[in-house]
C-alpha cells in the first residue's frame, strides 16, 4: 500500500511542475502549501517503509502491527493532506481546518512512533533478560 502511495507523490510532483510552469501558475501562498504537503507526503511515506519493517522485526503481534500501521498511515495522510486543505480553504496568516488536520496528523504520527519505540524497547529488554538467564 505504501509503495503505491509513493506513486501518488510522484504524480503530485508532476502536477506541481505543471502548475509552476503553466500560464495560470500558483500564488506564492498556494505554492508554499503545495510544496509543504508534497514534501511531507514524500518524506513520511519513505519513513513508513522503515516503520513497517521495524514493526515486523519488533516481535509485535500482527494485530498491533496492523493498528500501528493504520495509525501511522492515517497520520501521513492527515499531516500532508492538511497542507493541501489549507491551500484550498486557508488564508495567509490565519489558521484553517487544514491547520487542525495537519496537527492531528502529527499527533497520530507521534502515537504510532512512540508506540513502536516502546515495542522495540520491550523486545530489547526481553532479549537482554533471556541472555542473562542462560
Amino acid at each position: 500500500m505504501v509503495l503505491f502511495a509513493i506513486v501518488t507523490v510522484e504524480f503530485g510532483g508532476w502536477s506541481l511542475l505543471g502548475l509552476l510552469t503553466g500560464e495560470d501558475g500558483l500564488t506564492p501562498f498556494q505554492e508554499q502549501f503545495f510544496r509543504a504537503g508534497h514534501g511531507h507526503a514524500g518524506v513520511l511515506l519513505i519513513l513508513a517503509l522503515a516503520f513497517l519493517v521495524i514493526a515486523e522485526r519488533a516481535s509485535m503481534s500482527e494485530r498491533s502491527q496492523f493498528w500501528l500501521g493504520i495509525t501511522f498511515l492515517a497520520g501521513v495522510l492527515f499531516q500532508s493532506g492538511g497542507f493541501f486543505l489549507h491551500l484550498l480553504l486557508g488564508e495567509e496568516g490565519a489558521a484553517s481546518a487544514g491547520t487542525w488536520v495537519t496537527r492531528g496528523g502529527a499527533v497520530l504520527l507521534a502515537i504510532a512512533l512512540v508506540s513502536l519505540g516502546m515495542g522495540v524497547l520491550r523486545d530489547a529488554r526481553r532479549g537482554a533478560a533471556l541472555q542473562t538467564d542462560t
